[in-house]
């Protein structure tokens, strides 16, 4: 049998007993001659703080303590990597640098140890001693590996319940400071501009789903959070570069039916009644058979109002009949006669004693007023059901 095809027990077997001796007396030699190869080999080491340093030199440290360990016990399955060689330094390495670093540190410590260790060895010794640090430098990495993945994941949830948390505040309008708060510990850069995006959500809504649907959102905004709300994904959009454009990305990560959305110029802070008529609009969409889909909240007024939308209604109170009101010149009166006379210019006029050419100039006016066409179907709906809640 060959030193590469042998178990770890029988490798162990081939290293004398004088070999372990003289790793066992060579630790701290290996470790400062690991500690500068690192000073030397990796150009960000020396950035590190004093305490950053340490901490890795303690790895470095453990590693070589954990090869002789994992030497003297190979009938020991347990891999001493996270209680054992790095006591607490999973947290400290974490913190300090980056998977794709620690990696490289692992690798500079292996190499430095695969040159200097063999020189310190009789030579029946060296080849299984080699074959050994290469097993254990593989269980480190994958350990390590293991380590960053699960705390990975364990701060995807984290920040996955924080979004969820922000999204709440925000859909029950929460105070100013509250939501701030929340949205400072998601990392919310953007001071204005806020678009709230509300579908249904898919059957399988979990963790990957939500990272992946927040990566394709972060292409599109500078800010993206995505809550799950009982049967209803929402999505908080800061810094939108192009909306229609990023909701045409992300509409097939819906579930079935419509997807209804609502803007604001203002922060998050104030967000909440942009939310709130976007979850408005989405509980109220149904009632408009060839609506668009996307849907923007502030079409849906007439459907929200007969919904028992409180801000529909007022928006419907306020940007059309107070206005027509206001205007004088019987614009209200002309409306309300047109749309209720079949959209007819003559019964219209008959009804007015006026002429039909007045009829289409104050019906202009009432479009350059509001913003709604009362000769366009859809508007003559909207304009309708503004004076019906008006007149209430």
């Amino acid at each position: 049998m060959t030193v590469d095809d042998a178990p770890r027990e029988q490798l162990t077997s081939m290293l004398s007993d004088d070999a372990l001796d003289r790793l066992r007396a060579h630790v701290g030699t290996l470790t400062t001659a690991v500690n500068r190869h690192l000073e030397a080999a990796l150009p960000w080491y020396m950035q590190l703080t004093t305490d950053e340093r340490a901490s890795l030199r303690l790895i470095a440290q453990r590693g070589i303590q954990g090869l002789l360990n994992w030497l003297e016990n190979p009938e020991s399955r347990h891999m001493p990597l996270v209680n054992d060689l790095l006591g607490s330094a999973p947290t400290d390495l974490m913190r300090s640098i980056s998977l794709q670093r620690a990696l490289q540190l692992i690798r500079s410590i292996v190499e430095e140890v695969e040159r200097s260790l063999p020189g310190m060895l009789a030579e029946p010794d060296r080849r299984p001693m080699l074959e050994a640090i290469l097993r254990y430098s593989r269980e480190v990495a994958f350990g390590v590996a293991d380590v960053y993945a699960r705390a990975a994941e364990s701060r995807g949830a984290w920040d996955s319940r924080l979004e969820a948390l922000l999204v709440d505040a925000v859909l029950r309008a929460e105070s100013r400071d509250q939501i701030d708060s929340r949205a400072s510990a998601v990392g919310w850069r953007s001071t204005g501009g806020v678009a709230v995006v509300v579908g249904r959500a898919p059957v399988q809504a979990d963790a990957v789903f939500i990272s992946e649907l927040r990566r394709q959102c972060v292409r599109f905004a500078a800010d993206a959070v995505v809550g799950v709300q009982g049967d209803r994904l929402v999505l908080l959009l800061g810094g939108v570069t192009d909306l229609q454009e990023g909701l045409a990305r992300v509409m097939p990560r819906f579930g079935d039916g419509s997807v209804v959305y609502s803007t604001t110029d203002r922060p998050i802070s104030e967000a909440p009644p942009c939310a709130q008529a976007a979850n408005s609009g989405f509980s109220a969409v149904a009632a408009w058979r060839r609506a668009p889909n996307p849907a923007a909240a502030e079409d849906l007024l007439p459907e929200r109002a007969l919904a028992g939308d409180e801000a529909a209604r007022a928006a419907l109170r306020r940007g059309v009949f107070e206005v027509l009101e206001s205007a004088g010149n019987a614009l209200l009166e002309t409306v309300g006669a047109y749309v209720e006379d079949g959209h007819s210019l003559e019964a219209t006029a008959r009804e007015l004693f006026v002429h039909p050419n007045t009829v289409r100039y104050r019906l202009r006016r009432v479009c350059d007023l509001t913003g709604w066409d009362p000769t366009e179907p859809r508007d003559a709906y909207v304009l309708q059901t503004a004076l019906a809640v008006g007149r209430l």
